[in-house]
């Protein structure tokens, strides 16, 4: 019997494991990325993004600067060509419900008013992981250029984080001092005095990090965050506050520091080899994160526009669900 293919979360985690040895998992990185590749990573036809385990799995290990991906049916449907012999990337597909054809109280198929059969949708009692391949559109012939993006001045990005901590309410106190932290018993946020800072992309990311834990409070997405400093639980945290960051920081163009938590590397290591669905449960924690803090970001677009502007890497609320369910059950099987 030949040995059954490792899951996704296992060689996520090995991956990141060897990274993180070597210092170049993607929060270590000493320089930023290139703007198309810090771009989240997206369906072509669709236009929607990867979320949870999938994103940070096209993100973090594809050799491809284009962030566009698509199924090779997909790549078909739009009269695109994969080329020969390039290879895909899976990622993982949660199928929660099934279609059958609807029947009448004869057992004969029902039809609609063009005669074709009516099909009824049924929840599954379990949901089936499967998975479905990828191509990044630089392996793909026909699909049009990537469009150059739209360079945003450092004025506008500091603009577009200033507004998002703005409008998410958070009580932060400037002190002069060498820590950064957040308090869950004052759910206060502290940071050293902006002066301390040598750039504004310091500041933000390093207050970005600390909101990804201001969203754990019981009365926002409610994680446990009584945890001891050197403490597994703690490293946990900041694994998923760290991601976290490196997402928003990539989708507000303001970078990302990855000086700040090397402190946990050792940890990280341990935890992934213990327990490789970690990275899952992670990537999934750090998605709710980002969708969280995001909101905020609509609500300034809201206010200025007077309309409701969906932000990019935030539309697929539905696949998000779907990393939720699949992680609920995989806990329940106790894998």
């Amino acid at each position: 019997m030949a040995a059954e293919q490792k899951k996704m979360h296992e060689i996520v985690a090995e991956k990141i494991i060897d990274q993180l040895k070597e210092g170049t998992a993607p929060w270590q990185l000493p320089w930023e990325k290139s703007t198309s590749a810090s771009t989240k990573p997206y369906n072509a036809v669709t236009n929607q993004a990867y979320k949870g385990l999938n994103s940070l799995y096209l993100q973090m290990f594809t050799p491809f600067e284009d962030p566009r991906w698509a199924t090779f049916k997909q790549a078909q449907s739009q009269g695109w060509q994969v080329e020969k012999g390039a290879k895909g990337m899976f990622i993982n597909f949660v199928k929660t419900h099934e279609y059958y054809p609807k029947r009448d109280e004869k057992g004969r198929p029902v039809l609609d008013e063009k005669g074709m059969p009516v099909k009824v949708r049924t929840e599954l009692t379990s949901p089936i992981i499967t998975k479905a391949w990828v191509f990044n559109a630089e392996q793909i012939k026909g699909i049009a250029p990537l469009a150059n993006k739209e360079e945003v001045s450092t004025w506008e990005k500091i603009s577009r984080a200033e507004n998002l901590i703005q409008h998410s309410g958070a009580r932060i106190e400037h002190v002069q001092g060498n820590n950064a932290y957040y308090s869950p018993m004052a759910d206060k946020i502290r940071m050293p005095e902006r002066s301390q800072f040598k750039s504004s992309d310091r500041y933000y990311s390093t207050l970005l990090h600390e909101l990804g834990h201001w969203t754990g409070h019981k009365e926002r997405l409610d994680r446990s965050m009584m945890n001891t400093f050197g403490t597994a639980d703690y490293a946990r945290e900041e694994l998923r506050a760290e991601i976290a960051s490196m997402m928003i920081g990539s989708e507000l163009e303001i970078g990302h520091d990855p000086k700040q938590h090397v402190a946990y590397v050792d940890n990280w290591i341990q935890i992934l080899k213990e327990k490789p669905f970690e990275i899952h449960l992670a990537a999934a924690d750090s998605q709710k994160i980002f969708d969280f803090l995001m909101t905020y970001n609509r609500k300034r677009e809201l206010n200025q526009k007077g309309e409701i502007k969906p932000v990019e890497g935030t539309e697929m609320q539905k696949e998000q669900e779907l990393n939720t369910i699949e992680t609920e059950q995989t806990l329940k099987r106790g894998r």
